[in-house]
């Protein structure tokens, strides 16, 4: 009998039937106290915070026309270009086994017509903005850190997002803090900052249609989003596109241009998000508590490797994203685990040439070996509070017979 449940892949920090009904803080002015960043301007989703800081920075450095991101990243970052014309984007590779961006070919990439560099905080760990910086500045660029799943991260005892000269964060479904999509939109700059305000008042008008269907969405995520309820909304259709062979549909990353909205987050839905954020800091320390000592076990195992911090970082721990010694092993260890229900998944399926509406907004970069070689090696584990001791003991049961027999 097939069990009815499934772990979610990621940490989202459940609703409480309070939040809906409650009435709390303005949630831009408690996410600026929160995280002692300026006061956010909160546009739809993380994809238009990207949109409008990139528009805004166009603006003020006219006629660059390059986009530099890394080979392995979300879509929508890609796709966000859409809606920047002429922008194109330049995928960079990356550092072995790691999510930084690689600094040698960065530098053979920036010239003065690149508009930014965007830095990625993937799954929730801080990467390298300083290098960025460093190399975007000797050509005027500027650097854009997409922090969508590390909203609560700390680098040098700082909210990421702001070293660059902007940072936006997601409150998409399933993310630590979620409105059921949204975003977080800022600038240590307070020039800058006033313009990305001033671009979301323009840019981004209320809609009505999506705030009635995107609270149905946020009721229905208080409903569902536990192991019962994600069987049926989550772990159904996985198994079914998983069935027909469809990886990209497993995981959600059949984006297009038509995909991405543009308006601003609504009153009702921002009251919700407030009320629940008074809970988050508790929820990211029980979490991150709780990912390293998985790390540590997931680190023993031989040839298998978690991303981890650096020295002065603090990430968040939305999932753990896991290394393994091949490609092989890497998918040996999915056959089983993606359909178990222990909350195993992978992030992105493809680097960015290899997603077909991302294509015609691609500049050609440099090589992407190593980007490729992560795409191919690497797979996440849940860091739910549903994810008990016991069952991620049955994931890391698979795990060691997997690299114990790489054959």
């Amino acid at each position: 009998m097939t069990r009815q449940w499934e772990i979610p892949p990621t940490a989202g920090l459940p609703l409480r039937w309070r939040d809906l009904f409650g009435f709390s803080a303005d949630l831009a002015d408690s996410l600026a106290r929160q995280f002692s960043i300026p006061r956010p301007a909160l546009p739809c989703s993380g994809t238009a915070a990207l949109i409008i800081a990139l528009r805004t920075l166009q603006q003020r450095m006219p006629g660059r026309t390059r986009l530099i991101v890394p080979a392995y990243t979300c879509p929508l970052v890609a796709l966000a270009a859409h809606y920047c014309p002429p922008l194109r984007v330049v995928p960079c590779d990356l550092q072995p086994n790691s999510i930084d961006l690689d600094e040698r070919q960065l530098a053979q990439l920036c010239d003065d017509s690149t508009l930014a560099v965007v830095v990625t905080h993937l799954a929730g760990r801080v990467a390298d903005v300083d290098t960025a910086k460093r190399i975007a500045g000797t050509v005027g660029a500027a650097v854009i850190e997409d922090a969508a799943q590390a909203m609560g991260a700390l680098d040098d005892g700082h909210s990421v997002g702001l070293k660059g000269d902007v940072g936006f964060f997601s409150l998409a479904l399933g993310k630590g803090l979620t409105t059921a999509e949204g975003g977080v939109l800022f600038s240590r700059d307070p020039v800058l900052h006033q313009a990305l305000h001033r671009q979301c008042q323009q840019d981004l008008p209320l809609s009505l249609r999506w705030e009635l269907q995107r609270s149905a969405e946020l009721w229905g995520y208080a409903l569902a989003y536990q192991p019962r309820g994600l069987y049926y909304v989550y772990g159904k259709g996985l198994r079914a596109a998983l069935a027909q062979g469809d990886e990209v549909a497993a995981v959600g990353d059949d984006f297009s241009v038509s995909d991405i909205p543009l308006h601003r987050l609504g009153g009702y839905r921002q009251q919700v998000g407030a009320a629940a954020l008074a809970r988050l800091p508790d929820y990211l320390q029980q979490g991150r508590t709780r990912a390293l000592r998985r790390a540590a076990r997931l680190n023993a195992l031989p040839g298998v490797s978690v991303i981890m911090d650096r020295p002065g970082q603090q990430g968040t721990w939305p999932f753990l994203m896991v290394v393994m010694p091949s490609a092989h092993a890497r998918d040996a260890a999915m056959a089983p685990l993606w359909t178990s229900g222990l909350g195993v998944t992978r992030l992105f399926i493809h680097t960015l040439p290899g997603y077909r509406n991302v294509i015609p907004l691609l500049q050609p970069g440099g090589d992407i070996t190593q980007a490729q070689e992560f795409a191919t090696r690497t797979l996440s584990i849940s860091n739910s509070h549903w994810l008990t001791d016991e069952r991620f003991e049955q994931v890391l049961a698979q795990l060691k017979v997997i690299v114990a027999n790489p054959d």
